[in-house]
């Protein structure tokens, strides 16, 4: 039996996180239109291409290699990006799960730099870590995307080089290309540390009344339901 990709919904102060569903299309199509100045290297639908995304998203999810999500802002209550877990790998039994990825994460440009992205990444890693008792998390981009290097290390990735021609580009221009990939991961023994430090980041976002509260590691408000995708 292989591991199958099952994302539940992962709530955090500042995110909630939910499987990822038709009715998120004209949230994310309206969050994808918003500016797109910060997607030079990384591909995000159009408002018009958005069901067809999530109709591709959830055709993947149903082989069970892909738990894609919506990203939604607590504060506002509205659809402001989307991320999923990809890539799961097994190497000692096929039951657990050794190796899983973050990515096809892109945000709205009012949803950037308001801690929606630490904490989104807070949820998935501990996700991986403490339920499905992962050894690693990855994360890749474009070499050249320095913007979102920067962002991946400051969530405590480390990196751990370039693979040269390893997936297509989604760069302008560069359609039947390949690109560089910069790889990033977490480990299990890492995962402590990177943990304090994106409830750092993520408590200097609260109101005042709520950093009182959240205490180093953060306070687990992470709700974690099951869900199978059909």
């Amino acid at each position: 039996m292989t591991f199958t990709l099952e994302g539940p919904v992962l709530e955090g102060a500042l995110v909630r996180l939910e499987p990822l569903e038709h009715r998120h299309a004209a949230g994310l199509a309206a969050a994808a239109e918003e500016n797109r100045q910060t997607y030079a290297f990384t591909w995000v639908p159009r408002a018009d291409e958005m069901g067809d995304y999530v109709d591709a998203q959830l055709a993947r999810a149903a082989t069970g290699r892909l738990a894609p999500y919506a990203q939604m802002s607590l504060a506002s209550g509205r659809v402001v990006g989307a991320t999923a877990y990809l890539e799961p790998r097994s190497w000692r039994t096929d039951e657990q799960l050794d190796a899983v990825e973050v990515g096809y994460t892109w945000l709205a440009g009012s949803a950037q730099g308001t801690g929606i992205n630490a904490e989104a990444k807070l949820l998935l890693f501990r996700h991986a870590f403490e339920q499905w008792r992962v050894s690693r998390v990855d994360l890749k981009t474009d070499a050249r995307n320095s913007r979102s290097r920067a962002a991946i290390a400051s969530v405590g990735a480390r990196f751990e080089g370039v693979l040269r021609n390893w997936s297509r580009s989604w760069a302008p221009g560069e359609d039947g290309l390949l690109r560089d990939s910069a790889m990033f991961a977490v480990t299990a023994d890492e995962w402590q540390d990177c943990e304090r430090r994106l409830a750092q980041r993520v408590a200097r976002f609260l109101p005042a009344r709520k950093r009182m509260i959240t205490k180093t590691p953060m306070a687990r408000k992470t709700n974690i339901r099951p869900r199978r995708y059909s």
